[in-house]
């Protein structure tokens, strides 16, 4: 099959496109991404070598380069990883993020109704079901409760592929994932930006009285969910993936820094 991955220069889409690479040799994968503070070509080092593998740098929201594309590769798959994703940077200019997340979304969904598709996945996020409550779990059932420019403009993302998908037929699946750790994780986000602060001696954020649950979830662990999806999922269809780690951000922090004084010890 042929794949285009959008923001597959940043975290979860560099490790999605190299568990892809590893799990399904014979696809050809596609690299959209625009190359923003969060995607940097350094992740994507090694798929550069494979033959399968091409990289356009474009913004999603470039409708002309989005159906040069199309119309150059005619993919199977698409799946969505491109989007503005920092909370506090939503906060600080939600324009970006409207324009990302909600307009980005709208143009792809009608270049794979211009040129058709046989799955389109947009990847997104728990943050649409708002904070997590005392029950410790989201399901697909819970109401969407978006309280920030970020979550908002990924909830009004799904809205507009489930619309496309009423409306017009497309075979959409969607997942909403928890919180991600693991390789190239972006440095601003708490896990890697406490062993940071850590290593370097510096003082650890923890916003409030730190006691905000969330989920984590390893990955790679959520590209496999992806990739099972993608083949297998029912169209018009959400799937939660969590990690079931359900830890308040002080248990996070306590956390690393005793694994990082345990590594310390050991080595």
């Amino acid at each position: 099959m042929k794949i285009i991955v959008t923001g597959g220069a940043g975290f979860i889409g560099s490790n999605f496109i190299y568990y892809m690479m590893e799990k399904h040799s014979e696809d050809q994968i596609i690299c959209l991404d625009a190359l923003t503070y969060a995607g940097h070509m350094s992740t994507l080092e090694v798929a550069m070598k494979n033959p399968a593998f091409r990289f356009v740098k474009a913004s999603v929201t470039d409708r002309v380069t989005v159906y040069r594309l199309f119309e150059e590769e005619h993919p199977d798959i698409v799946v969505n990883f491109a989007a503005e994703s920092h909370v506090d940077r939503s906060i600080e200019n939600p324009e970006v993020f409207l324009d990302t997340n909600i307009k980005g979304t709208a143009v792809l969904m009608d270049a794979c109704r211009k040129y058709g598709i046989w799955r389109y996945h947009q990847v997104s996020t728990d943050e649409v079901y708002g904070s997590l409550g005392a029950e410790g779990y989201f399901t697909e059932q819970t109401p969407l409760c978006p309280h920030s420019p970020y979550s908002a403009s990924k909830t009004s993302a799904d809205m507009v592929v489930m619309a496309y998908h009423d409306t017009y037929k497309m075979p959409v699946t969607i997942t909403r994932c928890s919180n991600n750790y693991g390789p190239y994780h972006f440095p601003e986000k708490l896990i890697p930006l406490i062993i940071k602060n850590i290593l370097e001696g510096k003082k650890l954020p923890v916003y409030g009285d730190g006691s905000n649950v969330r989920d984590w979830l390893y990955v790679e662990d959520h590209c496999k969910a992806i990739d099972l999806v993608v083949r297998e999922g029912v169209e018009g269809e959400v799937y939660n993936v969590g990690g079931h780690n359900e830890k308040t951000n002080l248990e996070i922090v306590k956390l690393t820094i005793a694994t990082i004084h345990r590594s310390k010890t050991v080595s």
